[in-house]
């Protein structure tokens, strides 16, 4: 039988098939770069904000504990937003007349809270607790980032649930003593794997095979 494509079709075909395969996984590997920069995930970008808060002045500079501010952060899931009159509890005295301060002095006297924005926050179907975290000796700086050091605040981490699973699987890894949940810097004593395991067993924290389970986040 004569033959009815040219020879040159052969080398077309593979180049087509290989070329295709190779256009294939760069457009996946681009995309997979795409969602995971901080374009999308929002990681290390600072939001703009009604009153330029600077964690690094309040808590590295004077020294302020986190639950001033997030006050309901050990009883329940949210950490809670302050209140201006928590703001002006220091601010009639100190800075009293900083136009910078001016959305914080009208806000109380407008009775009209200030519309922070959210920079940690997990999608709707996810279900996160601040308290159960904080009660099994789970560091604010362990997902926050070393907020002393921010003079104005962002993502430290992407939340993606991947990240949230490392932890679940190993919580050895990532655990410490309660009373150090809020320290900042805080380094343990003996190396973290040992003092983890110390700690999974006097907090009766459940097995990973429990932890992962969909319904514990997913309700």
């Amino acid at each position: 039988m004569a033959q009815i494509f040219h020879r040159s079709t052969n080398a077309i075909s593979r180049l087509t098939i290989f070329g295709g395969i190779f256009v294939v996984v760069v457009v996946t590997a681009a995309w997979a770069g795409i969602i995971r920069s901080a374009y999308v995930t929002g990681q290390e970008v600072a939001r703009e904000q009604p009153v330029p808060f600077s964690h690094q002045h309040h808590v590295a500079g004077i020294g302020i504990d986190c639950r001033y501010c997030h006050t309901t952060v050990e009883q329940i899931s949210f950490a809670g937003i302050p209140a201006t009159e928590v703001c002006m509890n220091c601010h009639k005295q100190v800075w009293a007349d900083s136009p910078t301060l001016e959305p914080v002095r009208a806000s109380l006297r407008e009775n009209r809270p200030l519309e922070w924005i959210r920079v940690n926050n997990v999608a709707d179907f996810v279900y996160f607790d601040h308290s159960i975290h904080i009660h099994q000796g789970v560091g604010c700086e362990t997902c926050h980032g070393r907020v002393d050091q921010m003079p104005l605040t962002w993502r430290a981490e992407a939340l993606r649930m991947e990240w949230c699973l490392n932890c679940h699987r190993s919580p050895e890894n990532y655990l410490r003593p309660r009373e150090e949940v809020f320290t900042m810097g805080w380094q343990p004593s003996i190396p973290q794997p040992e003092l983890g395991r110390q700690l999974v067993r006097q907090y009766g924290i459940d097995p990973p095979a429990k932890l992962t389970n969909c319904s514990i986040c997913h309700r």
